[in-house]
């Protein structure tokens, strides 16, 4: 919980925009929110039995030089990654001067400007991240961080995942997070992605209008579209993964780096993830802070479904499960359909490190 009180700015703000308060992030109030750590029961009845007297502490241990102040992450154009804008100025207080983005689709474009050194560390989605991994590429992923962010939208004609056999469904294309994550799920009920749906190419934008229009019959949308779809009446929820198992149990989005800079830079990768999980766990204290942060990136989706899609995505979960599983969940997926060549076991192997989540999950009270 981020502790209670306001900052002169925020207590002063102008009524005439609700959430222009909420969009002003004190760094002391980020902080101590994303924190979080404060005295347990035994330290509080210690410290009543010596009355004012203070207990005396050893002080905590310095934290070892970053190797770099400079990082690079990805900018997708997707909401559920707000973690990753609002993590900005908890980078600049873990040492970071310099911190650059770098415009990307999502998807494996995305894992590509990581595993090419154009992006150091980033959020990107789970099943276009093991494309590249079973393709060699020098990938790590470091850890989860939500999961449920996707919905399958449907016409009258589709009900069900198997309802897709023979219907038209739209996605950004083939190395698309759309694309990738409807092939796991047919591959999850038995049917090839390959062969038994058609798919056409349009830009996300366009598909609450096809939909409507019945030139599409369904759509895996990302957050806001699944907003804006039931904001509009438009379609039908056939799936959605923050309810529906088994894609409930498995997170959406990870955390993924390039090897090199992992192995060149441990302790600049450590904070790194930190500033992350702790902006994950304020995105769901103040869904507001969020949502603007989303926004100060130059998105220009409307505020009322960038704020909804902030309050609909399960954050501040990410020690709930094990982003292991995920891995090899949809890479076994992929495999059953022989998109992965290599075994999902491998995959993970070679594909991950959990060094640094093992070690915030010790370190993070939560």
């Amino acid at each position: 919980m981020l502790v209670p009180g306001m900052d002169a700015d925020e207590a002063h703000a102008s009524p005439s925009r609700p959430h222009a308060a909420a969009a002003r992030i004190s760094r002391r109030r980020l902080l101590h929110g994303a924190a979080g750590v404060g005295l347990n029961a035994a330290g509080l009845a210690l410290l009543g039995a010596c009355g004012s007297r203070e207990i005396p502490r050893a002080p905590a241990p310095p934290e070892a030089v970053l190797e770099t102040t400079t990082l690079r992450l990805s900018r997708i154009p997707s909401v559920c990654l707000a973690p990753q804008y609002l993590a900005g100025e908890l980078l600049q207080d873990e040492g970071f001067t310099q911190v650059e983005w770098v415009d990307s689709i999502g998807g494996v474009p995305a894992a590509k400007l990581i595993a090419t050194s154009q992006v150091d560390l980033t959020m990107n989605f789970a099943a276009p991240l093991v494309m590249p991994l079973d393709a060699g590429d020098p990938i790590v992923v470091l850890a989860g961080v939500h999961v449920g962010c996707f919905e399958l939208f449907g016409n009258e004609r589709v009900r069900a995942i198997r309802d897709l056999k023979g219907k038209t469904v739209a996605t950004l294309g083939p190395e698309s997070p759309q694309y990738l994550f409807l092939a796991s799920m047919l591959a999850y009920v038995g049917l090839d992605p390959r062969q038994d749906v058609n798919w056409v190419e349009h830009p996300p934008s366009e598909a609450p209008r096809l939909l409507a229009e019945g030139t599409i019959d369904a759509f895996l949308g990302f957050p806001p579209s699944p907003q804006e779809l039931r904001a509009k009446g438009i379609g039908r929820v056939v799936l959605n993964s923050g309810a529906d198992r088994p894609w409930s149990q498995y997170y959406c989005c990870l955390v993924a780096a390039n090897r090199e800079f992992v192995q060149r830079h441990p302790v600049a990768t450590k904070r790194a993830l930190r500033a992350i999980l702790k902006a994950d766990q304020v995105c769901a204290d103040e869904p507001e802070r969020g949502a603007q942060a989303f926004l100060d990136r130059g998105f220009t989706t409307p505020y009322e479904y960038t704020l909804q899609a902030v309050k609909d995505v399960p954050y501040g979960r990410w020690r709930d499960y094990e982003p292991e599983d995920t891995l090899r969940f949809y890479a076994l997926r992929l495999h059953e359909v022989g998109m992965v060549k290599t075994n999902p076991n491998t995959i993970v192997e070679r594909g991950a490190d959990w060094r640094f989540l093992n070690e915030l999950k010790r370190e993070l009270k939560g």
